[in-house]
């Protein structure tokens, strides 16, 4: 793993905490991204993986099964906000960040104002959780998806359950990607609706109806992963908590790294470092 350098990464994320409004994620009554509904990685044990981030504090909300095997599961965050893990099934594919998905409170409106921003947009289809969903491909061919939550969805189901009160934080913020061509990231989430500003070695992105969102996209450099940005109150407290549970924590100020089973960073930031 090559992970990028702390000092940028503070430097970036100093920018982020300044800009915390402190607000649940509500959904919007436009053709908007309202904030992430979840973010997906393929693991090499699921079990493990789960594990993990029983360890952070969250709980397992549930699962699909595919062959009679957990093929996908539900960790949740909060209520509006999951990140699904998928186990590796074949040595060809490819593990850690498998894609992210936005929430919107109108799907087809969203939809359809891509289409018309020339993006190769799939269909609006409901998923097998409930949820309507389309997706299409980011500069890197890596999945983007949207989502409407639904009534009767497990997610919506599922809502009030599954909160453990231990979780170090209960709001992902967002992440730092690596990427082939800025350039042409810039272009993307420009259509995407997202307000784009030059941040260093890279952009730095939020989206007019989720000012809490902070995206951080720069030029990838060998073997780079992306990073899982969660707002905690106080790193300090967060970073025992996590040692607590015997996982391996790095604390630079007002930020906390620990790493999945697979290598995957998850950073945890500080509102209002003193």
């Amino acid at each position: 793993m090559n992970p990028r350098p702390v000092s940028i990464l503070i430097a970036a994320l100093a920018v982020a905490a300044a800009a915390i409004h402190s607000h649940a994620q509500q959904p919007s009554v436009n053709a908007e991204i309202d904030g992430i509904a979840h973010v997906a990685y393929r693991v090499t044990n699921l079990d493990a993986e789960v594990a993990f981030f029983k360890k952070l504090g969250y709980e397992e909300a549930f699962s699909r099964t595919q062959n009679g095997k957990t093929s996908q599961a539900f960790i949740k965050v909060n209520d509006r906000q999951f990140i699904e893990v998928y186990p590796q099934t074949n040595p060809g594919q490819p593990l850690g960040w498998m894609h992210v998905c936005y929430e919107s409170a109108d799907l087809n409106a969203l939809h359809d104002l891509y289409v018309t921003r020339g993006l190769d947009a799939s269909h609006v289809v409901k998923a097998g959780a409930g949820n309507l969903i389309f997706s299409l491909r980011d500069p890197d061919g890596r999945t983007t998806e949207f989502t409407q939550y639904m009534p009767g969805s497990m997610h919506s189901d599922d809502r009030g359950k599954h909160l453990g009160a231990a979780r170090v934080s209960d709001e992902m913020l967002g992440f730092d990607l690596p990427v082939a061509d800025l350039g042409a990231a810039r272009t993307f989430y420009k259509k995407l609706g997202f307000e784009v500003e030059d941040a260093g070695s890279g952009i730095r992105m939020t989206a007019p109806n989720a000012p809490d969102l902070h995206i951080e996209v720069h030029t990838a450099r060998p073997n780079e992963r992306a990073q899982m940005l969660f707002l905690v109150p106080d790193a300090r407290i967060a970073a025992d908590d996590l040692r607590a549970q015997g996982l391996g924590v790095k604390r630079v100020k007002g930020l906390v790294f620990v790493h999945d089973p697979d290598g995957n960073a998850f950073v945890f930031l500080e509102a209002n470092p003193q």
